[in-house]
């Protein structure tokens, strides 16, 4: 038995739900061949998942990989207008 399989489950999360909304899970947890908890767990881990990297990982296409890597890697040109706007922005933000 590995160390992940031995880990007594500890924690537990409850919920309501309506009968019907209790039905279609059993039976799509039936078809599955795995229990309710077990189907519900599964599902929710994988959309935690997608959501999580939605949010976390950023896709860029050739183009514009190559557009971010050259503003990381090419030092800034300051023009008066930029120089001015950090200036002022110096001048009106109190809280750094």
């Amino acid at each position: 038995m590995t160390n992940s399989t031995a880990e007594t489950k500890q924690e537990r999360i409850n919920l309501r739900l309506r009968s019907d909304a209790k039905l279609l899970l059993e039976r799509a947890a039936d078809f599955e061949g795995k229990t309710v908890s077990n189907f519900i767990l599964t599902s929710a881990l994988a959309c935690a998942e997608k959501t999580i990297q939605k949010h976390e990982v950023m896709r860029l296409n050739s183009r514009d990989s190559e557009a971010f890597f050259n503003a990381l890697t090419k030092p800034a040109c300051f023009n008066q207008k930029l120089t001015d706007a950090l200036e002022e922005h110096g001048r009106r933000v109190t809280s750094k």
